[in-house]
């Protein structure tokens, strides 16, 4: 363990040197660095902060080294991860490309692909978004009718997409089409990749209960891609859909990370909100039960995840467990914003759009997104389904 010592203390020297005190805060939802053709820099030590952690590698410390990646090992990146922790550092970059197509690419992209696209993944020059839900192909996601023809030296693609996040910001698409409509559905989609400037684009924002539009409507027509665009094998892109599906999980699994959450703890919010008794403890029986349940559940699933981190470690890890991760994570964020919201009382209703970065307000916006992130990535009800099915072996019916 010497070793891993060392790089326990020179991590921690690095990021005292090199993040700056003001990227030592949590984010609120526009401290978020996506990166990006089109990206403006509010701040710039979020610039200065990207760059230093780019050229280390350390925007994702376990990619290999030769695509710009930090070519760390599971237990270096977990001990990066901590130490940043620690300090309070943020996450340099987030999105797609880091969370969920960089990890497909690296294991079904040609080498042509991994050296085009991965090292602007790392240095936040791209940003990604998915097509993959359509109308009438959300959980049912098999079923999706957007169609690429085959023209010789390029597919042509016409059909619709839907809740593609920030598809009106984003610089590329990773996206499935259909290729083939003879035999089963799932072996009939292809992964493509295409940049959302090519004619025939169009990405129509949605606007949302909370007054922001992250997701759109993206619309193709006639839109020429390059074969040397394809993802994997022709009609194989259902493989690769499912692979990238397990990294979405995981992202999905760890909202709390990146989301623009109240700054207090639950247990801070009791404490200020509710009424207690002559030992401290919250009066109101049934709302500390919930709270207890909350915070225990919470512990579980940090055990859980330690657990898995430790099998992946012995080369024991399976993958199945993603499912679970995300089905608890996202119903337990659920839970905590309800949680909240119920002792915040009349205050939780607060929504004030002048000072849409006061706790109040984000304590509210939080309570308004979380059942979204149970649908997001998966509906928890078809990731039960999953976990009846492929984790515990029950039947169909």
């Amino acid at each position: 363990m010497k070793d891993i010592d060392e790089f326990r203390q020179s991590t921690r020297h690095w990021l005292e040197d090199n993040c700056p005190a003001s990227m030592r805060v949590k984010p609120t939802q526009k401290d978020n660095v996506y990166g990006g053709r089109k990206w403006t820099w509010d701040n710039p030590d979020a610039q200065i902060w990207l760059e230093r952690m780019a050229d280390k590698g350390w925007t994702t410390p376990e990619w290999p080294t030769q695509y710009g990646g930090g070519g760390l090992n599971a237990l270096q990146a977990k001990v990066l991860t901590k130490e940043m922790a620690r300090l309070g550092c943020r996450k340099p970059v987030i999105g797609h490309g880091v969370m969920m197509l960089g990890p497909a690419l690296l294991e079904y992209g040609s080498e042509a692909q991994k050296l085009e696209h991965l090292p602007k993944i790392v240095r936040g020059e791209i940003r990604w978004c998915q097509g993959y839900s359509e109308p009438g192909a959300g959980s049912d996601l098999a079923s999706l009718r957007c169609k690429a023809e085959d023209k010789g030296d390029h597919y042509l693609l016409n059909g619709q997409k839907s809740w593609t996040t920030d598809a009106d910001k984003a610089d590329w698409m990773f996206c499935l089409v259909r290729t083939r409509t003879e035999g089963k559905q799932q072996e009939g989609i292809s992964f493509l990749l295409f940049d959302m400037e090519t004619p025939g684009i169009s990405a129509r924002p949605v606007p949302l209960i909370t007054g922001v539009s992250h997701f759109c409507d993206t619309f193709l027509e006639n839109v020429k891609v390059p074969k040397s665009q394809l993802v994997g094998e022709l009609n194989d892109g259902w493989t690769i859909a499912k692979a990238l599906l397990v990294h979405e999980r995981k992202q999905m699994a760890d909202l709390e990370s990146s989301m623009p959450t109240p700054k207090h703890s639950v247990d801070e919010y009791a404490r200020h909100y509710l009424a207690l008794d002559e030992n401290g403890k919250v009066k109101d029986r049934a709302m500390r039960d919930r709270l207890i349940e909350h915070m225990m559940t919470k512990q579980a699933v940090e055990l859980n995840e330690k657990r898995a981190f430790d099998e992946g470690m012995a080369g024991v890890f399976d993958m199945r467990t993603m499912n679970i991760f995300k089905y608890v994570g996202t119903e337990a964020q659920k839970e905590k914003a309800d949680l909240i919201i119920d002792m915040l009382g009349l205050t939780g209703l607060a929504w004030d759009e002048e000072n849409n970065e006061s706790d109040l307000h984000r304590a509210t916006m939080e309570w308004m997104t979380s059942l979204a992130y149970t649908v997001a990535g998966g509906s928890s009800e078809i990731q039960m389904n999953l976990i009846a099915k492929r984790s515990l072996g029950l039947p169909d019916r």
